[in-house]
Parts: structure tokens; sequence; C-alpha cells
């Protein structure tokens, strides 16, 4: 059985959904270095950055990072079509993953955390970076859509669509998407829409 650890509202819907679509038995566990009452020694254990999500795997093994959770039970689960079949379109879901790992998740890590990357900041130095790297995320997102926007499958979403799907809650990113890629901001809601995402977007962000 799978394992992961995660919390509601988390990177974790990602991975959960993906679970559910392999048909893998798993189980969840609520832990996150947010939620002081969860399971964070057992979680630091596997993952000493307190990260979530956190997959580990049935032979004991453990995965991190979302994109590279993903890519994995994309492939370990052809059938669940996660990813596409080899192909162009695999190689451009691959680095879609990837972008959004490398680029959106890193800015909001800045967003979330600004003390981490600027020591010793007063509240206004701390306002100035989180302000300084929306921007970038929010760009990030622009670019994005301008790349990625056109191949999304929000009739059949898999790893890539849910992934953006879920990141781009965080932030303010979908309020500047519906300004500046309206087009992409709907194919995103169509993607939250579908009935195999529906269900695991209810649970981490119930109405």
């Amino acid at each position: 059985m799978y394992t992961l650890y995660g919390a509601p509202g988390s990177g974790s819907a990602a991975v959960e959904f993906a679970l559910e679509r392999t048909g893998a038995p798993f189980r969840l566990v609520r832990a996150a270095s947010w939620e002081p009452d969860s399971a964070l020694d057992a979680l630091q254990r596997l993952n000493p950055l307190k990260q979530v999500p956190t997959l580990e795997l049935p032979d004991g093994s453990v995965m991190t990072e979302s994109a590279a959770i993903l890519i994995y039970l994309g492939l370990a689960f052809p059938a669940s079509r996660l990813l596409p079949h080899p192909g162009s379109a695999c190689a451009q879901a691959l680095r879609g993953l990837v972008f959004v790992a490398a680029n959106c998740y890193a800015a909001i890590g800045v967003i979330d955390f600004p003390e981490r990357w600027f020591a010793d900041a007063d509240d206004a130095a701390k306002e100035s970076v989180q302000r300084a790297a929306r921007e970038r995320l929010h760009l990030h997102w622009d670019l994005f859509a301008d790349q990625f926007g056109a191949q999304l499958r929000s009739d059949d979403p898999g790893a890539l669509e849910v992934l953006a799907a879920v990141v781009s809650k965080w932030s303010g990113a979908r309020a500047h998407l519906a300004a500046r890629r309206p087009t992409f901001r709907a194919t995103l809601e169509r993607i939250e829409q579908h009935p195999a995402v529906a269900a695991v977007f209810a649970r981490h962000w119930p109405r």
C-alpha cells in the first residue's frame, strides 16, 4: 500500500488524484509543517524538509517532490493516462510538470516564507520580497499559459493538468490569469470541474 503524507489545500491534492487514477491502494496521513498537531515526526523521518506531498512506496522507499511523484506514478501505471503515450506529447507533459515545480512552486516558497530568503528583514522588506516574488510567479503563469495551455486535456486530465490546477490556486494566480489569460483560466476551471478531479478538490477546498 502507498502512504501519502499531505494536508488539505496543499500540493498533495495532485498526488491524491493521481493515486486514485492508478487504482492502487493507498492511505492518507495528515501532516504539514503548518499543522503542529499533525504527523510531523513521521513526515520528518521520511523527508527531513518536512515537505508535502511525500509518498511512501509499498517497498518502504520514499518519493518527494510533486512533479517527480506524478512522473513516477505515470510511468509505473501507464494505463492510468496520467502521462500521454511516449512521444512529443509526453515530452511536453514532462517539461510542463518540471516547469511548474521549478518556477511556480519555487516562487510560492518565497511568497510564503520570505524570511528564509532575506535574513533579519523587517516587515517592510519582507513585503517587498513577497511583492516581487508574486509578480514573478504571475509572469511564470503567463509563460506557462502561452507555452502549454493549448495542450492541456480538460476532457481527460492527467498529471500536468491537475498539478497546474492545484498550484494555480495559490498566491492570487487565478485572479491574475482571469485578467491576463482568460482562456487559460477557463481551461483550469474545466479541469477542476472534471468528475475525476472535482471530488478531490472538494475535499481539499470545500466550498
